[in-house]
This record gives C-alpha cells, structure tokens and sequence, in this order.
C-alpha cells in the first residue's frame, strides 16, 4: 500500500440541506427514505484511529470531510474528530484537516473553530448571485447565494484559509471570465 493516500469522508452520507438540481448525489438520498445518516460516535473514533494508522510511516495524516452537507453534524462532531485525531496521532505526526462545505450553515462559531484547528475549507459557489442561484438552491427552491456569502465573509473575518469549488453548468459555462473575476474581486479567492 502507499505509505500516503487521501480519502473523503461522507458523515451525512447523501444528506444536504441544499437541493441543487445538478447534484448526483441527492438522488441517494432517496435510496434511504426517513434514514438520517448520521455518523456515530464509535465509528467516528474508528474511522479516525484506523486513518491514522494506516499513515503510521508518514509525517501528515489528511483527515477530510464532504458530504451531502456535513455541517449539518454540528460543530462538536468536528471537535471530537480534532479530539480524536491527537489522541492517535503518533509522536512528530500531524494532522491536516479539510472540509468542503456549501457555506450556508457557517456562522463565527464554525469560523473560529475552522481557525483554531488550520482547517482548509472549501467552499462551493458557483459565481455571481444570478449563476450561482440558478442551480444551488435550498429544499424550499430559493437561491443560498446570500447564505454562502455570509459563511464566506465568516471565514475571511476570521482569517480562515479556504477555496472555492465551482460547478461548471449551463449557467454558467460560457461565462468563465466573469465567474472567475467574481471569485478573484468579490470572494478575494
């Protein structure tokens, strides 16, 4: 095996508080009516532990979080993941801690707990208010640009460091320079 590999972990399985019309994903949603996927506690500490010392020979563990959403598991589900990885952590090991998240759930709680602990987080939007809302909108069919910008602006007010990942749609496919200059002037990306 390689001494070194990455591997997404799903906390929330398919589980997302946005309805994007694109998402591959929502339709697994489906093949569990009424499950809640949520990750337990015992498997969290299994999960991390056997990461861990499956990179017993490397220097840095990534440990990285995507879903569905998986802000939605509460901030002290992160906590305890942080709180597990260094009771495992080998002595000169660290970990490296990432998350890709929609961004409307992200509030200065979530900001400064992302700091505290060097998170990278990625964010996804898709370009301005018009190209982002025509495809990334909640269950009820409203756009969430207002509410990714507020996670962002949490994140850059506290100094987090974060990148963006945008889905290239028929939005806005053929307007890559203006999505490209809204990340660069309006997100600071």
């Amino acid at each position: 095996s390689p001494p070194a590999f990455h591997l997404l972990a799903k906390p929330t399985g398919a589980i997302c508080n946005l309805d994007c019309s694109y998402c591959f994903f929502l339709s697994k949603e489906m093949l569990y009516p009424g499950s809640r996927f949520r990750m337990a506690d015992d498997l969290l500490e299994e999960y991390v532990r056997q990461l861990i010392e499956a990179h017993a020979t490397v220097p840095e563990v990534a440990i990285a979080w995507q879903g569905g959403e998986p802000t939605l598991m509460g901030v002290e589900f992160f906590r305890r993941s942080v709180e597990l990885a260094e009771r495992y952590l080998k002595p000169g090991q660290r970990a490296v801690y990432t998350i890709q998240t929609n961004g409307t759930l992200l509030d200065e709680e979530w900001a400064g707990f992302f700091k505290q602990h060097d998170f990278l987080v990625g964010i996804s939007i898709d370009g301005p208010r018009e190209l982002h809302d025509a495809y990334r909108v909640n269950k009820g069919g409203s756009g969430s640009f207002d509410q990714v910008m507020g996670g962002l602006a949490h994140l850059r007010a506290a100094g987090v460091e974060w990148n963006a990942l945008t889905t290239v749609h028929a939005a806005n496919g053929a307007r890559g320079r203006e999505v490209y200059c809204f990340l660069r002037d309006e997100c600071e990306a």
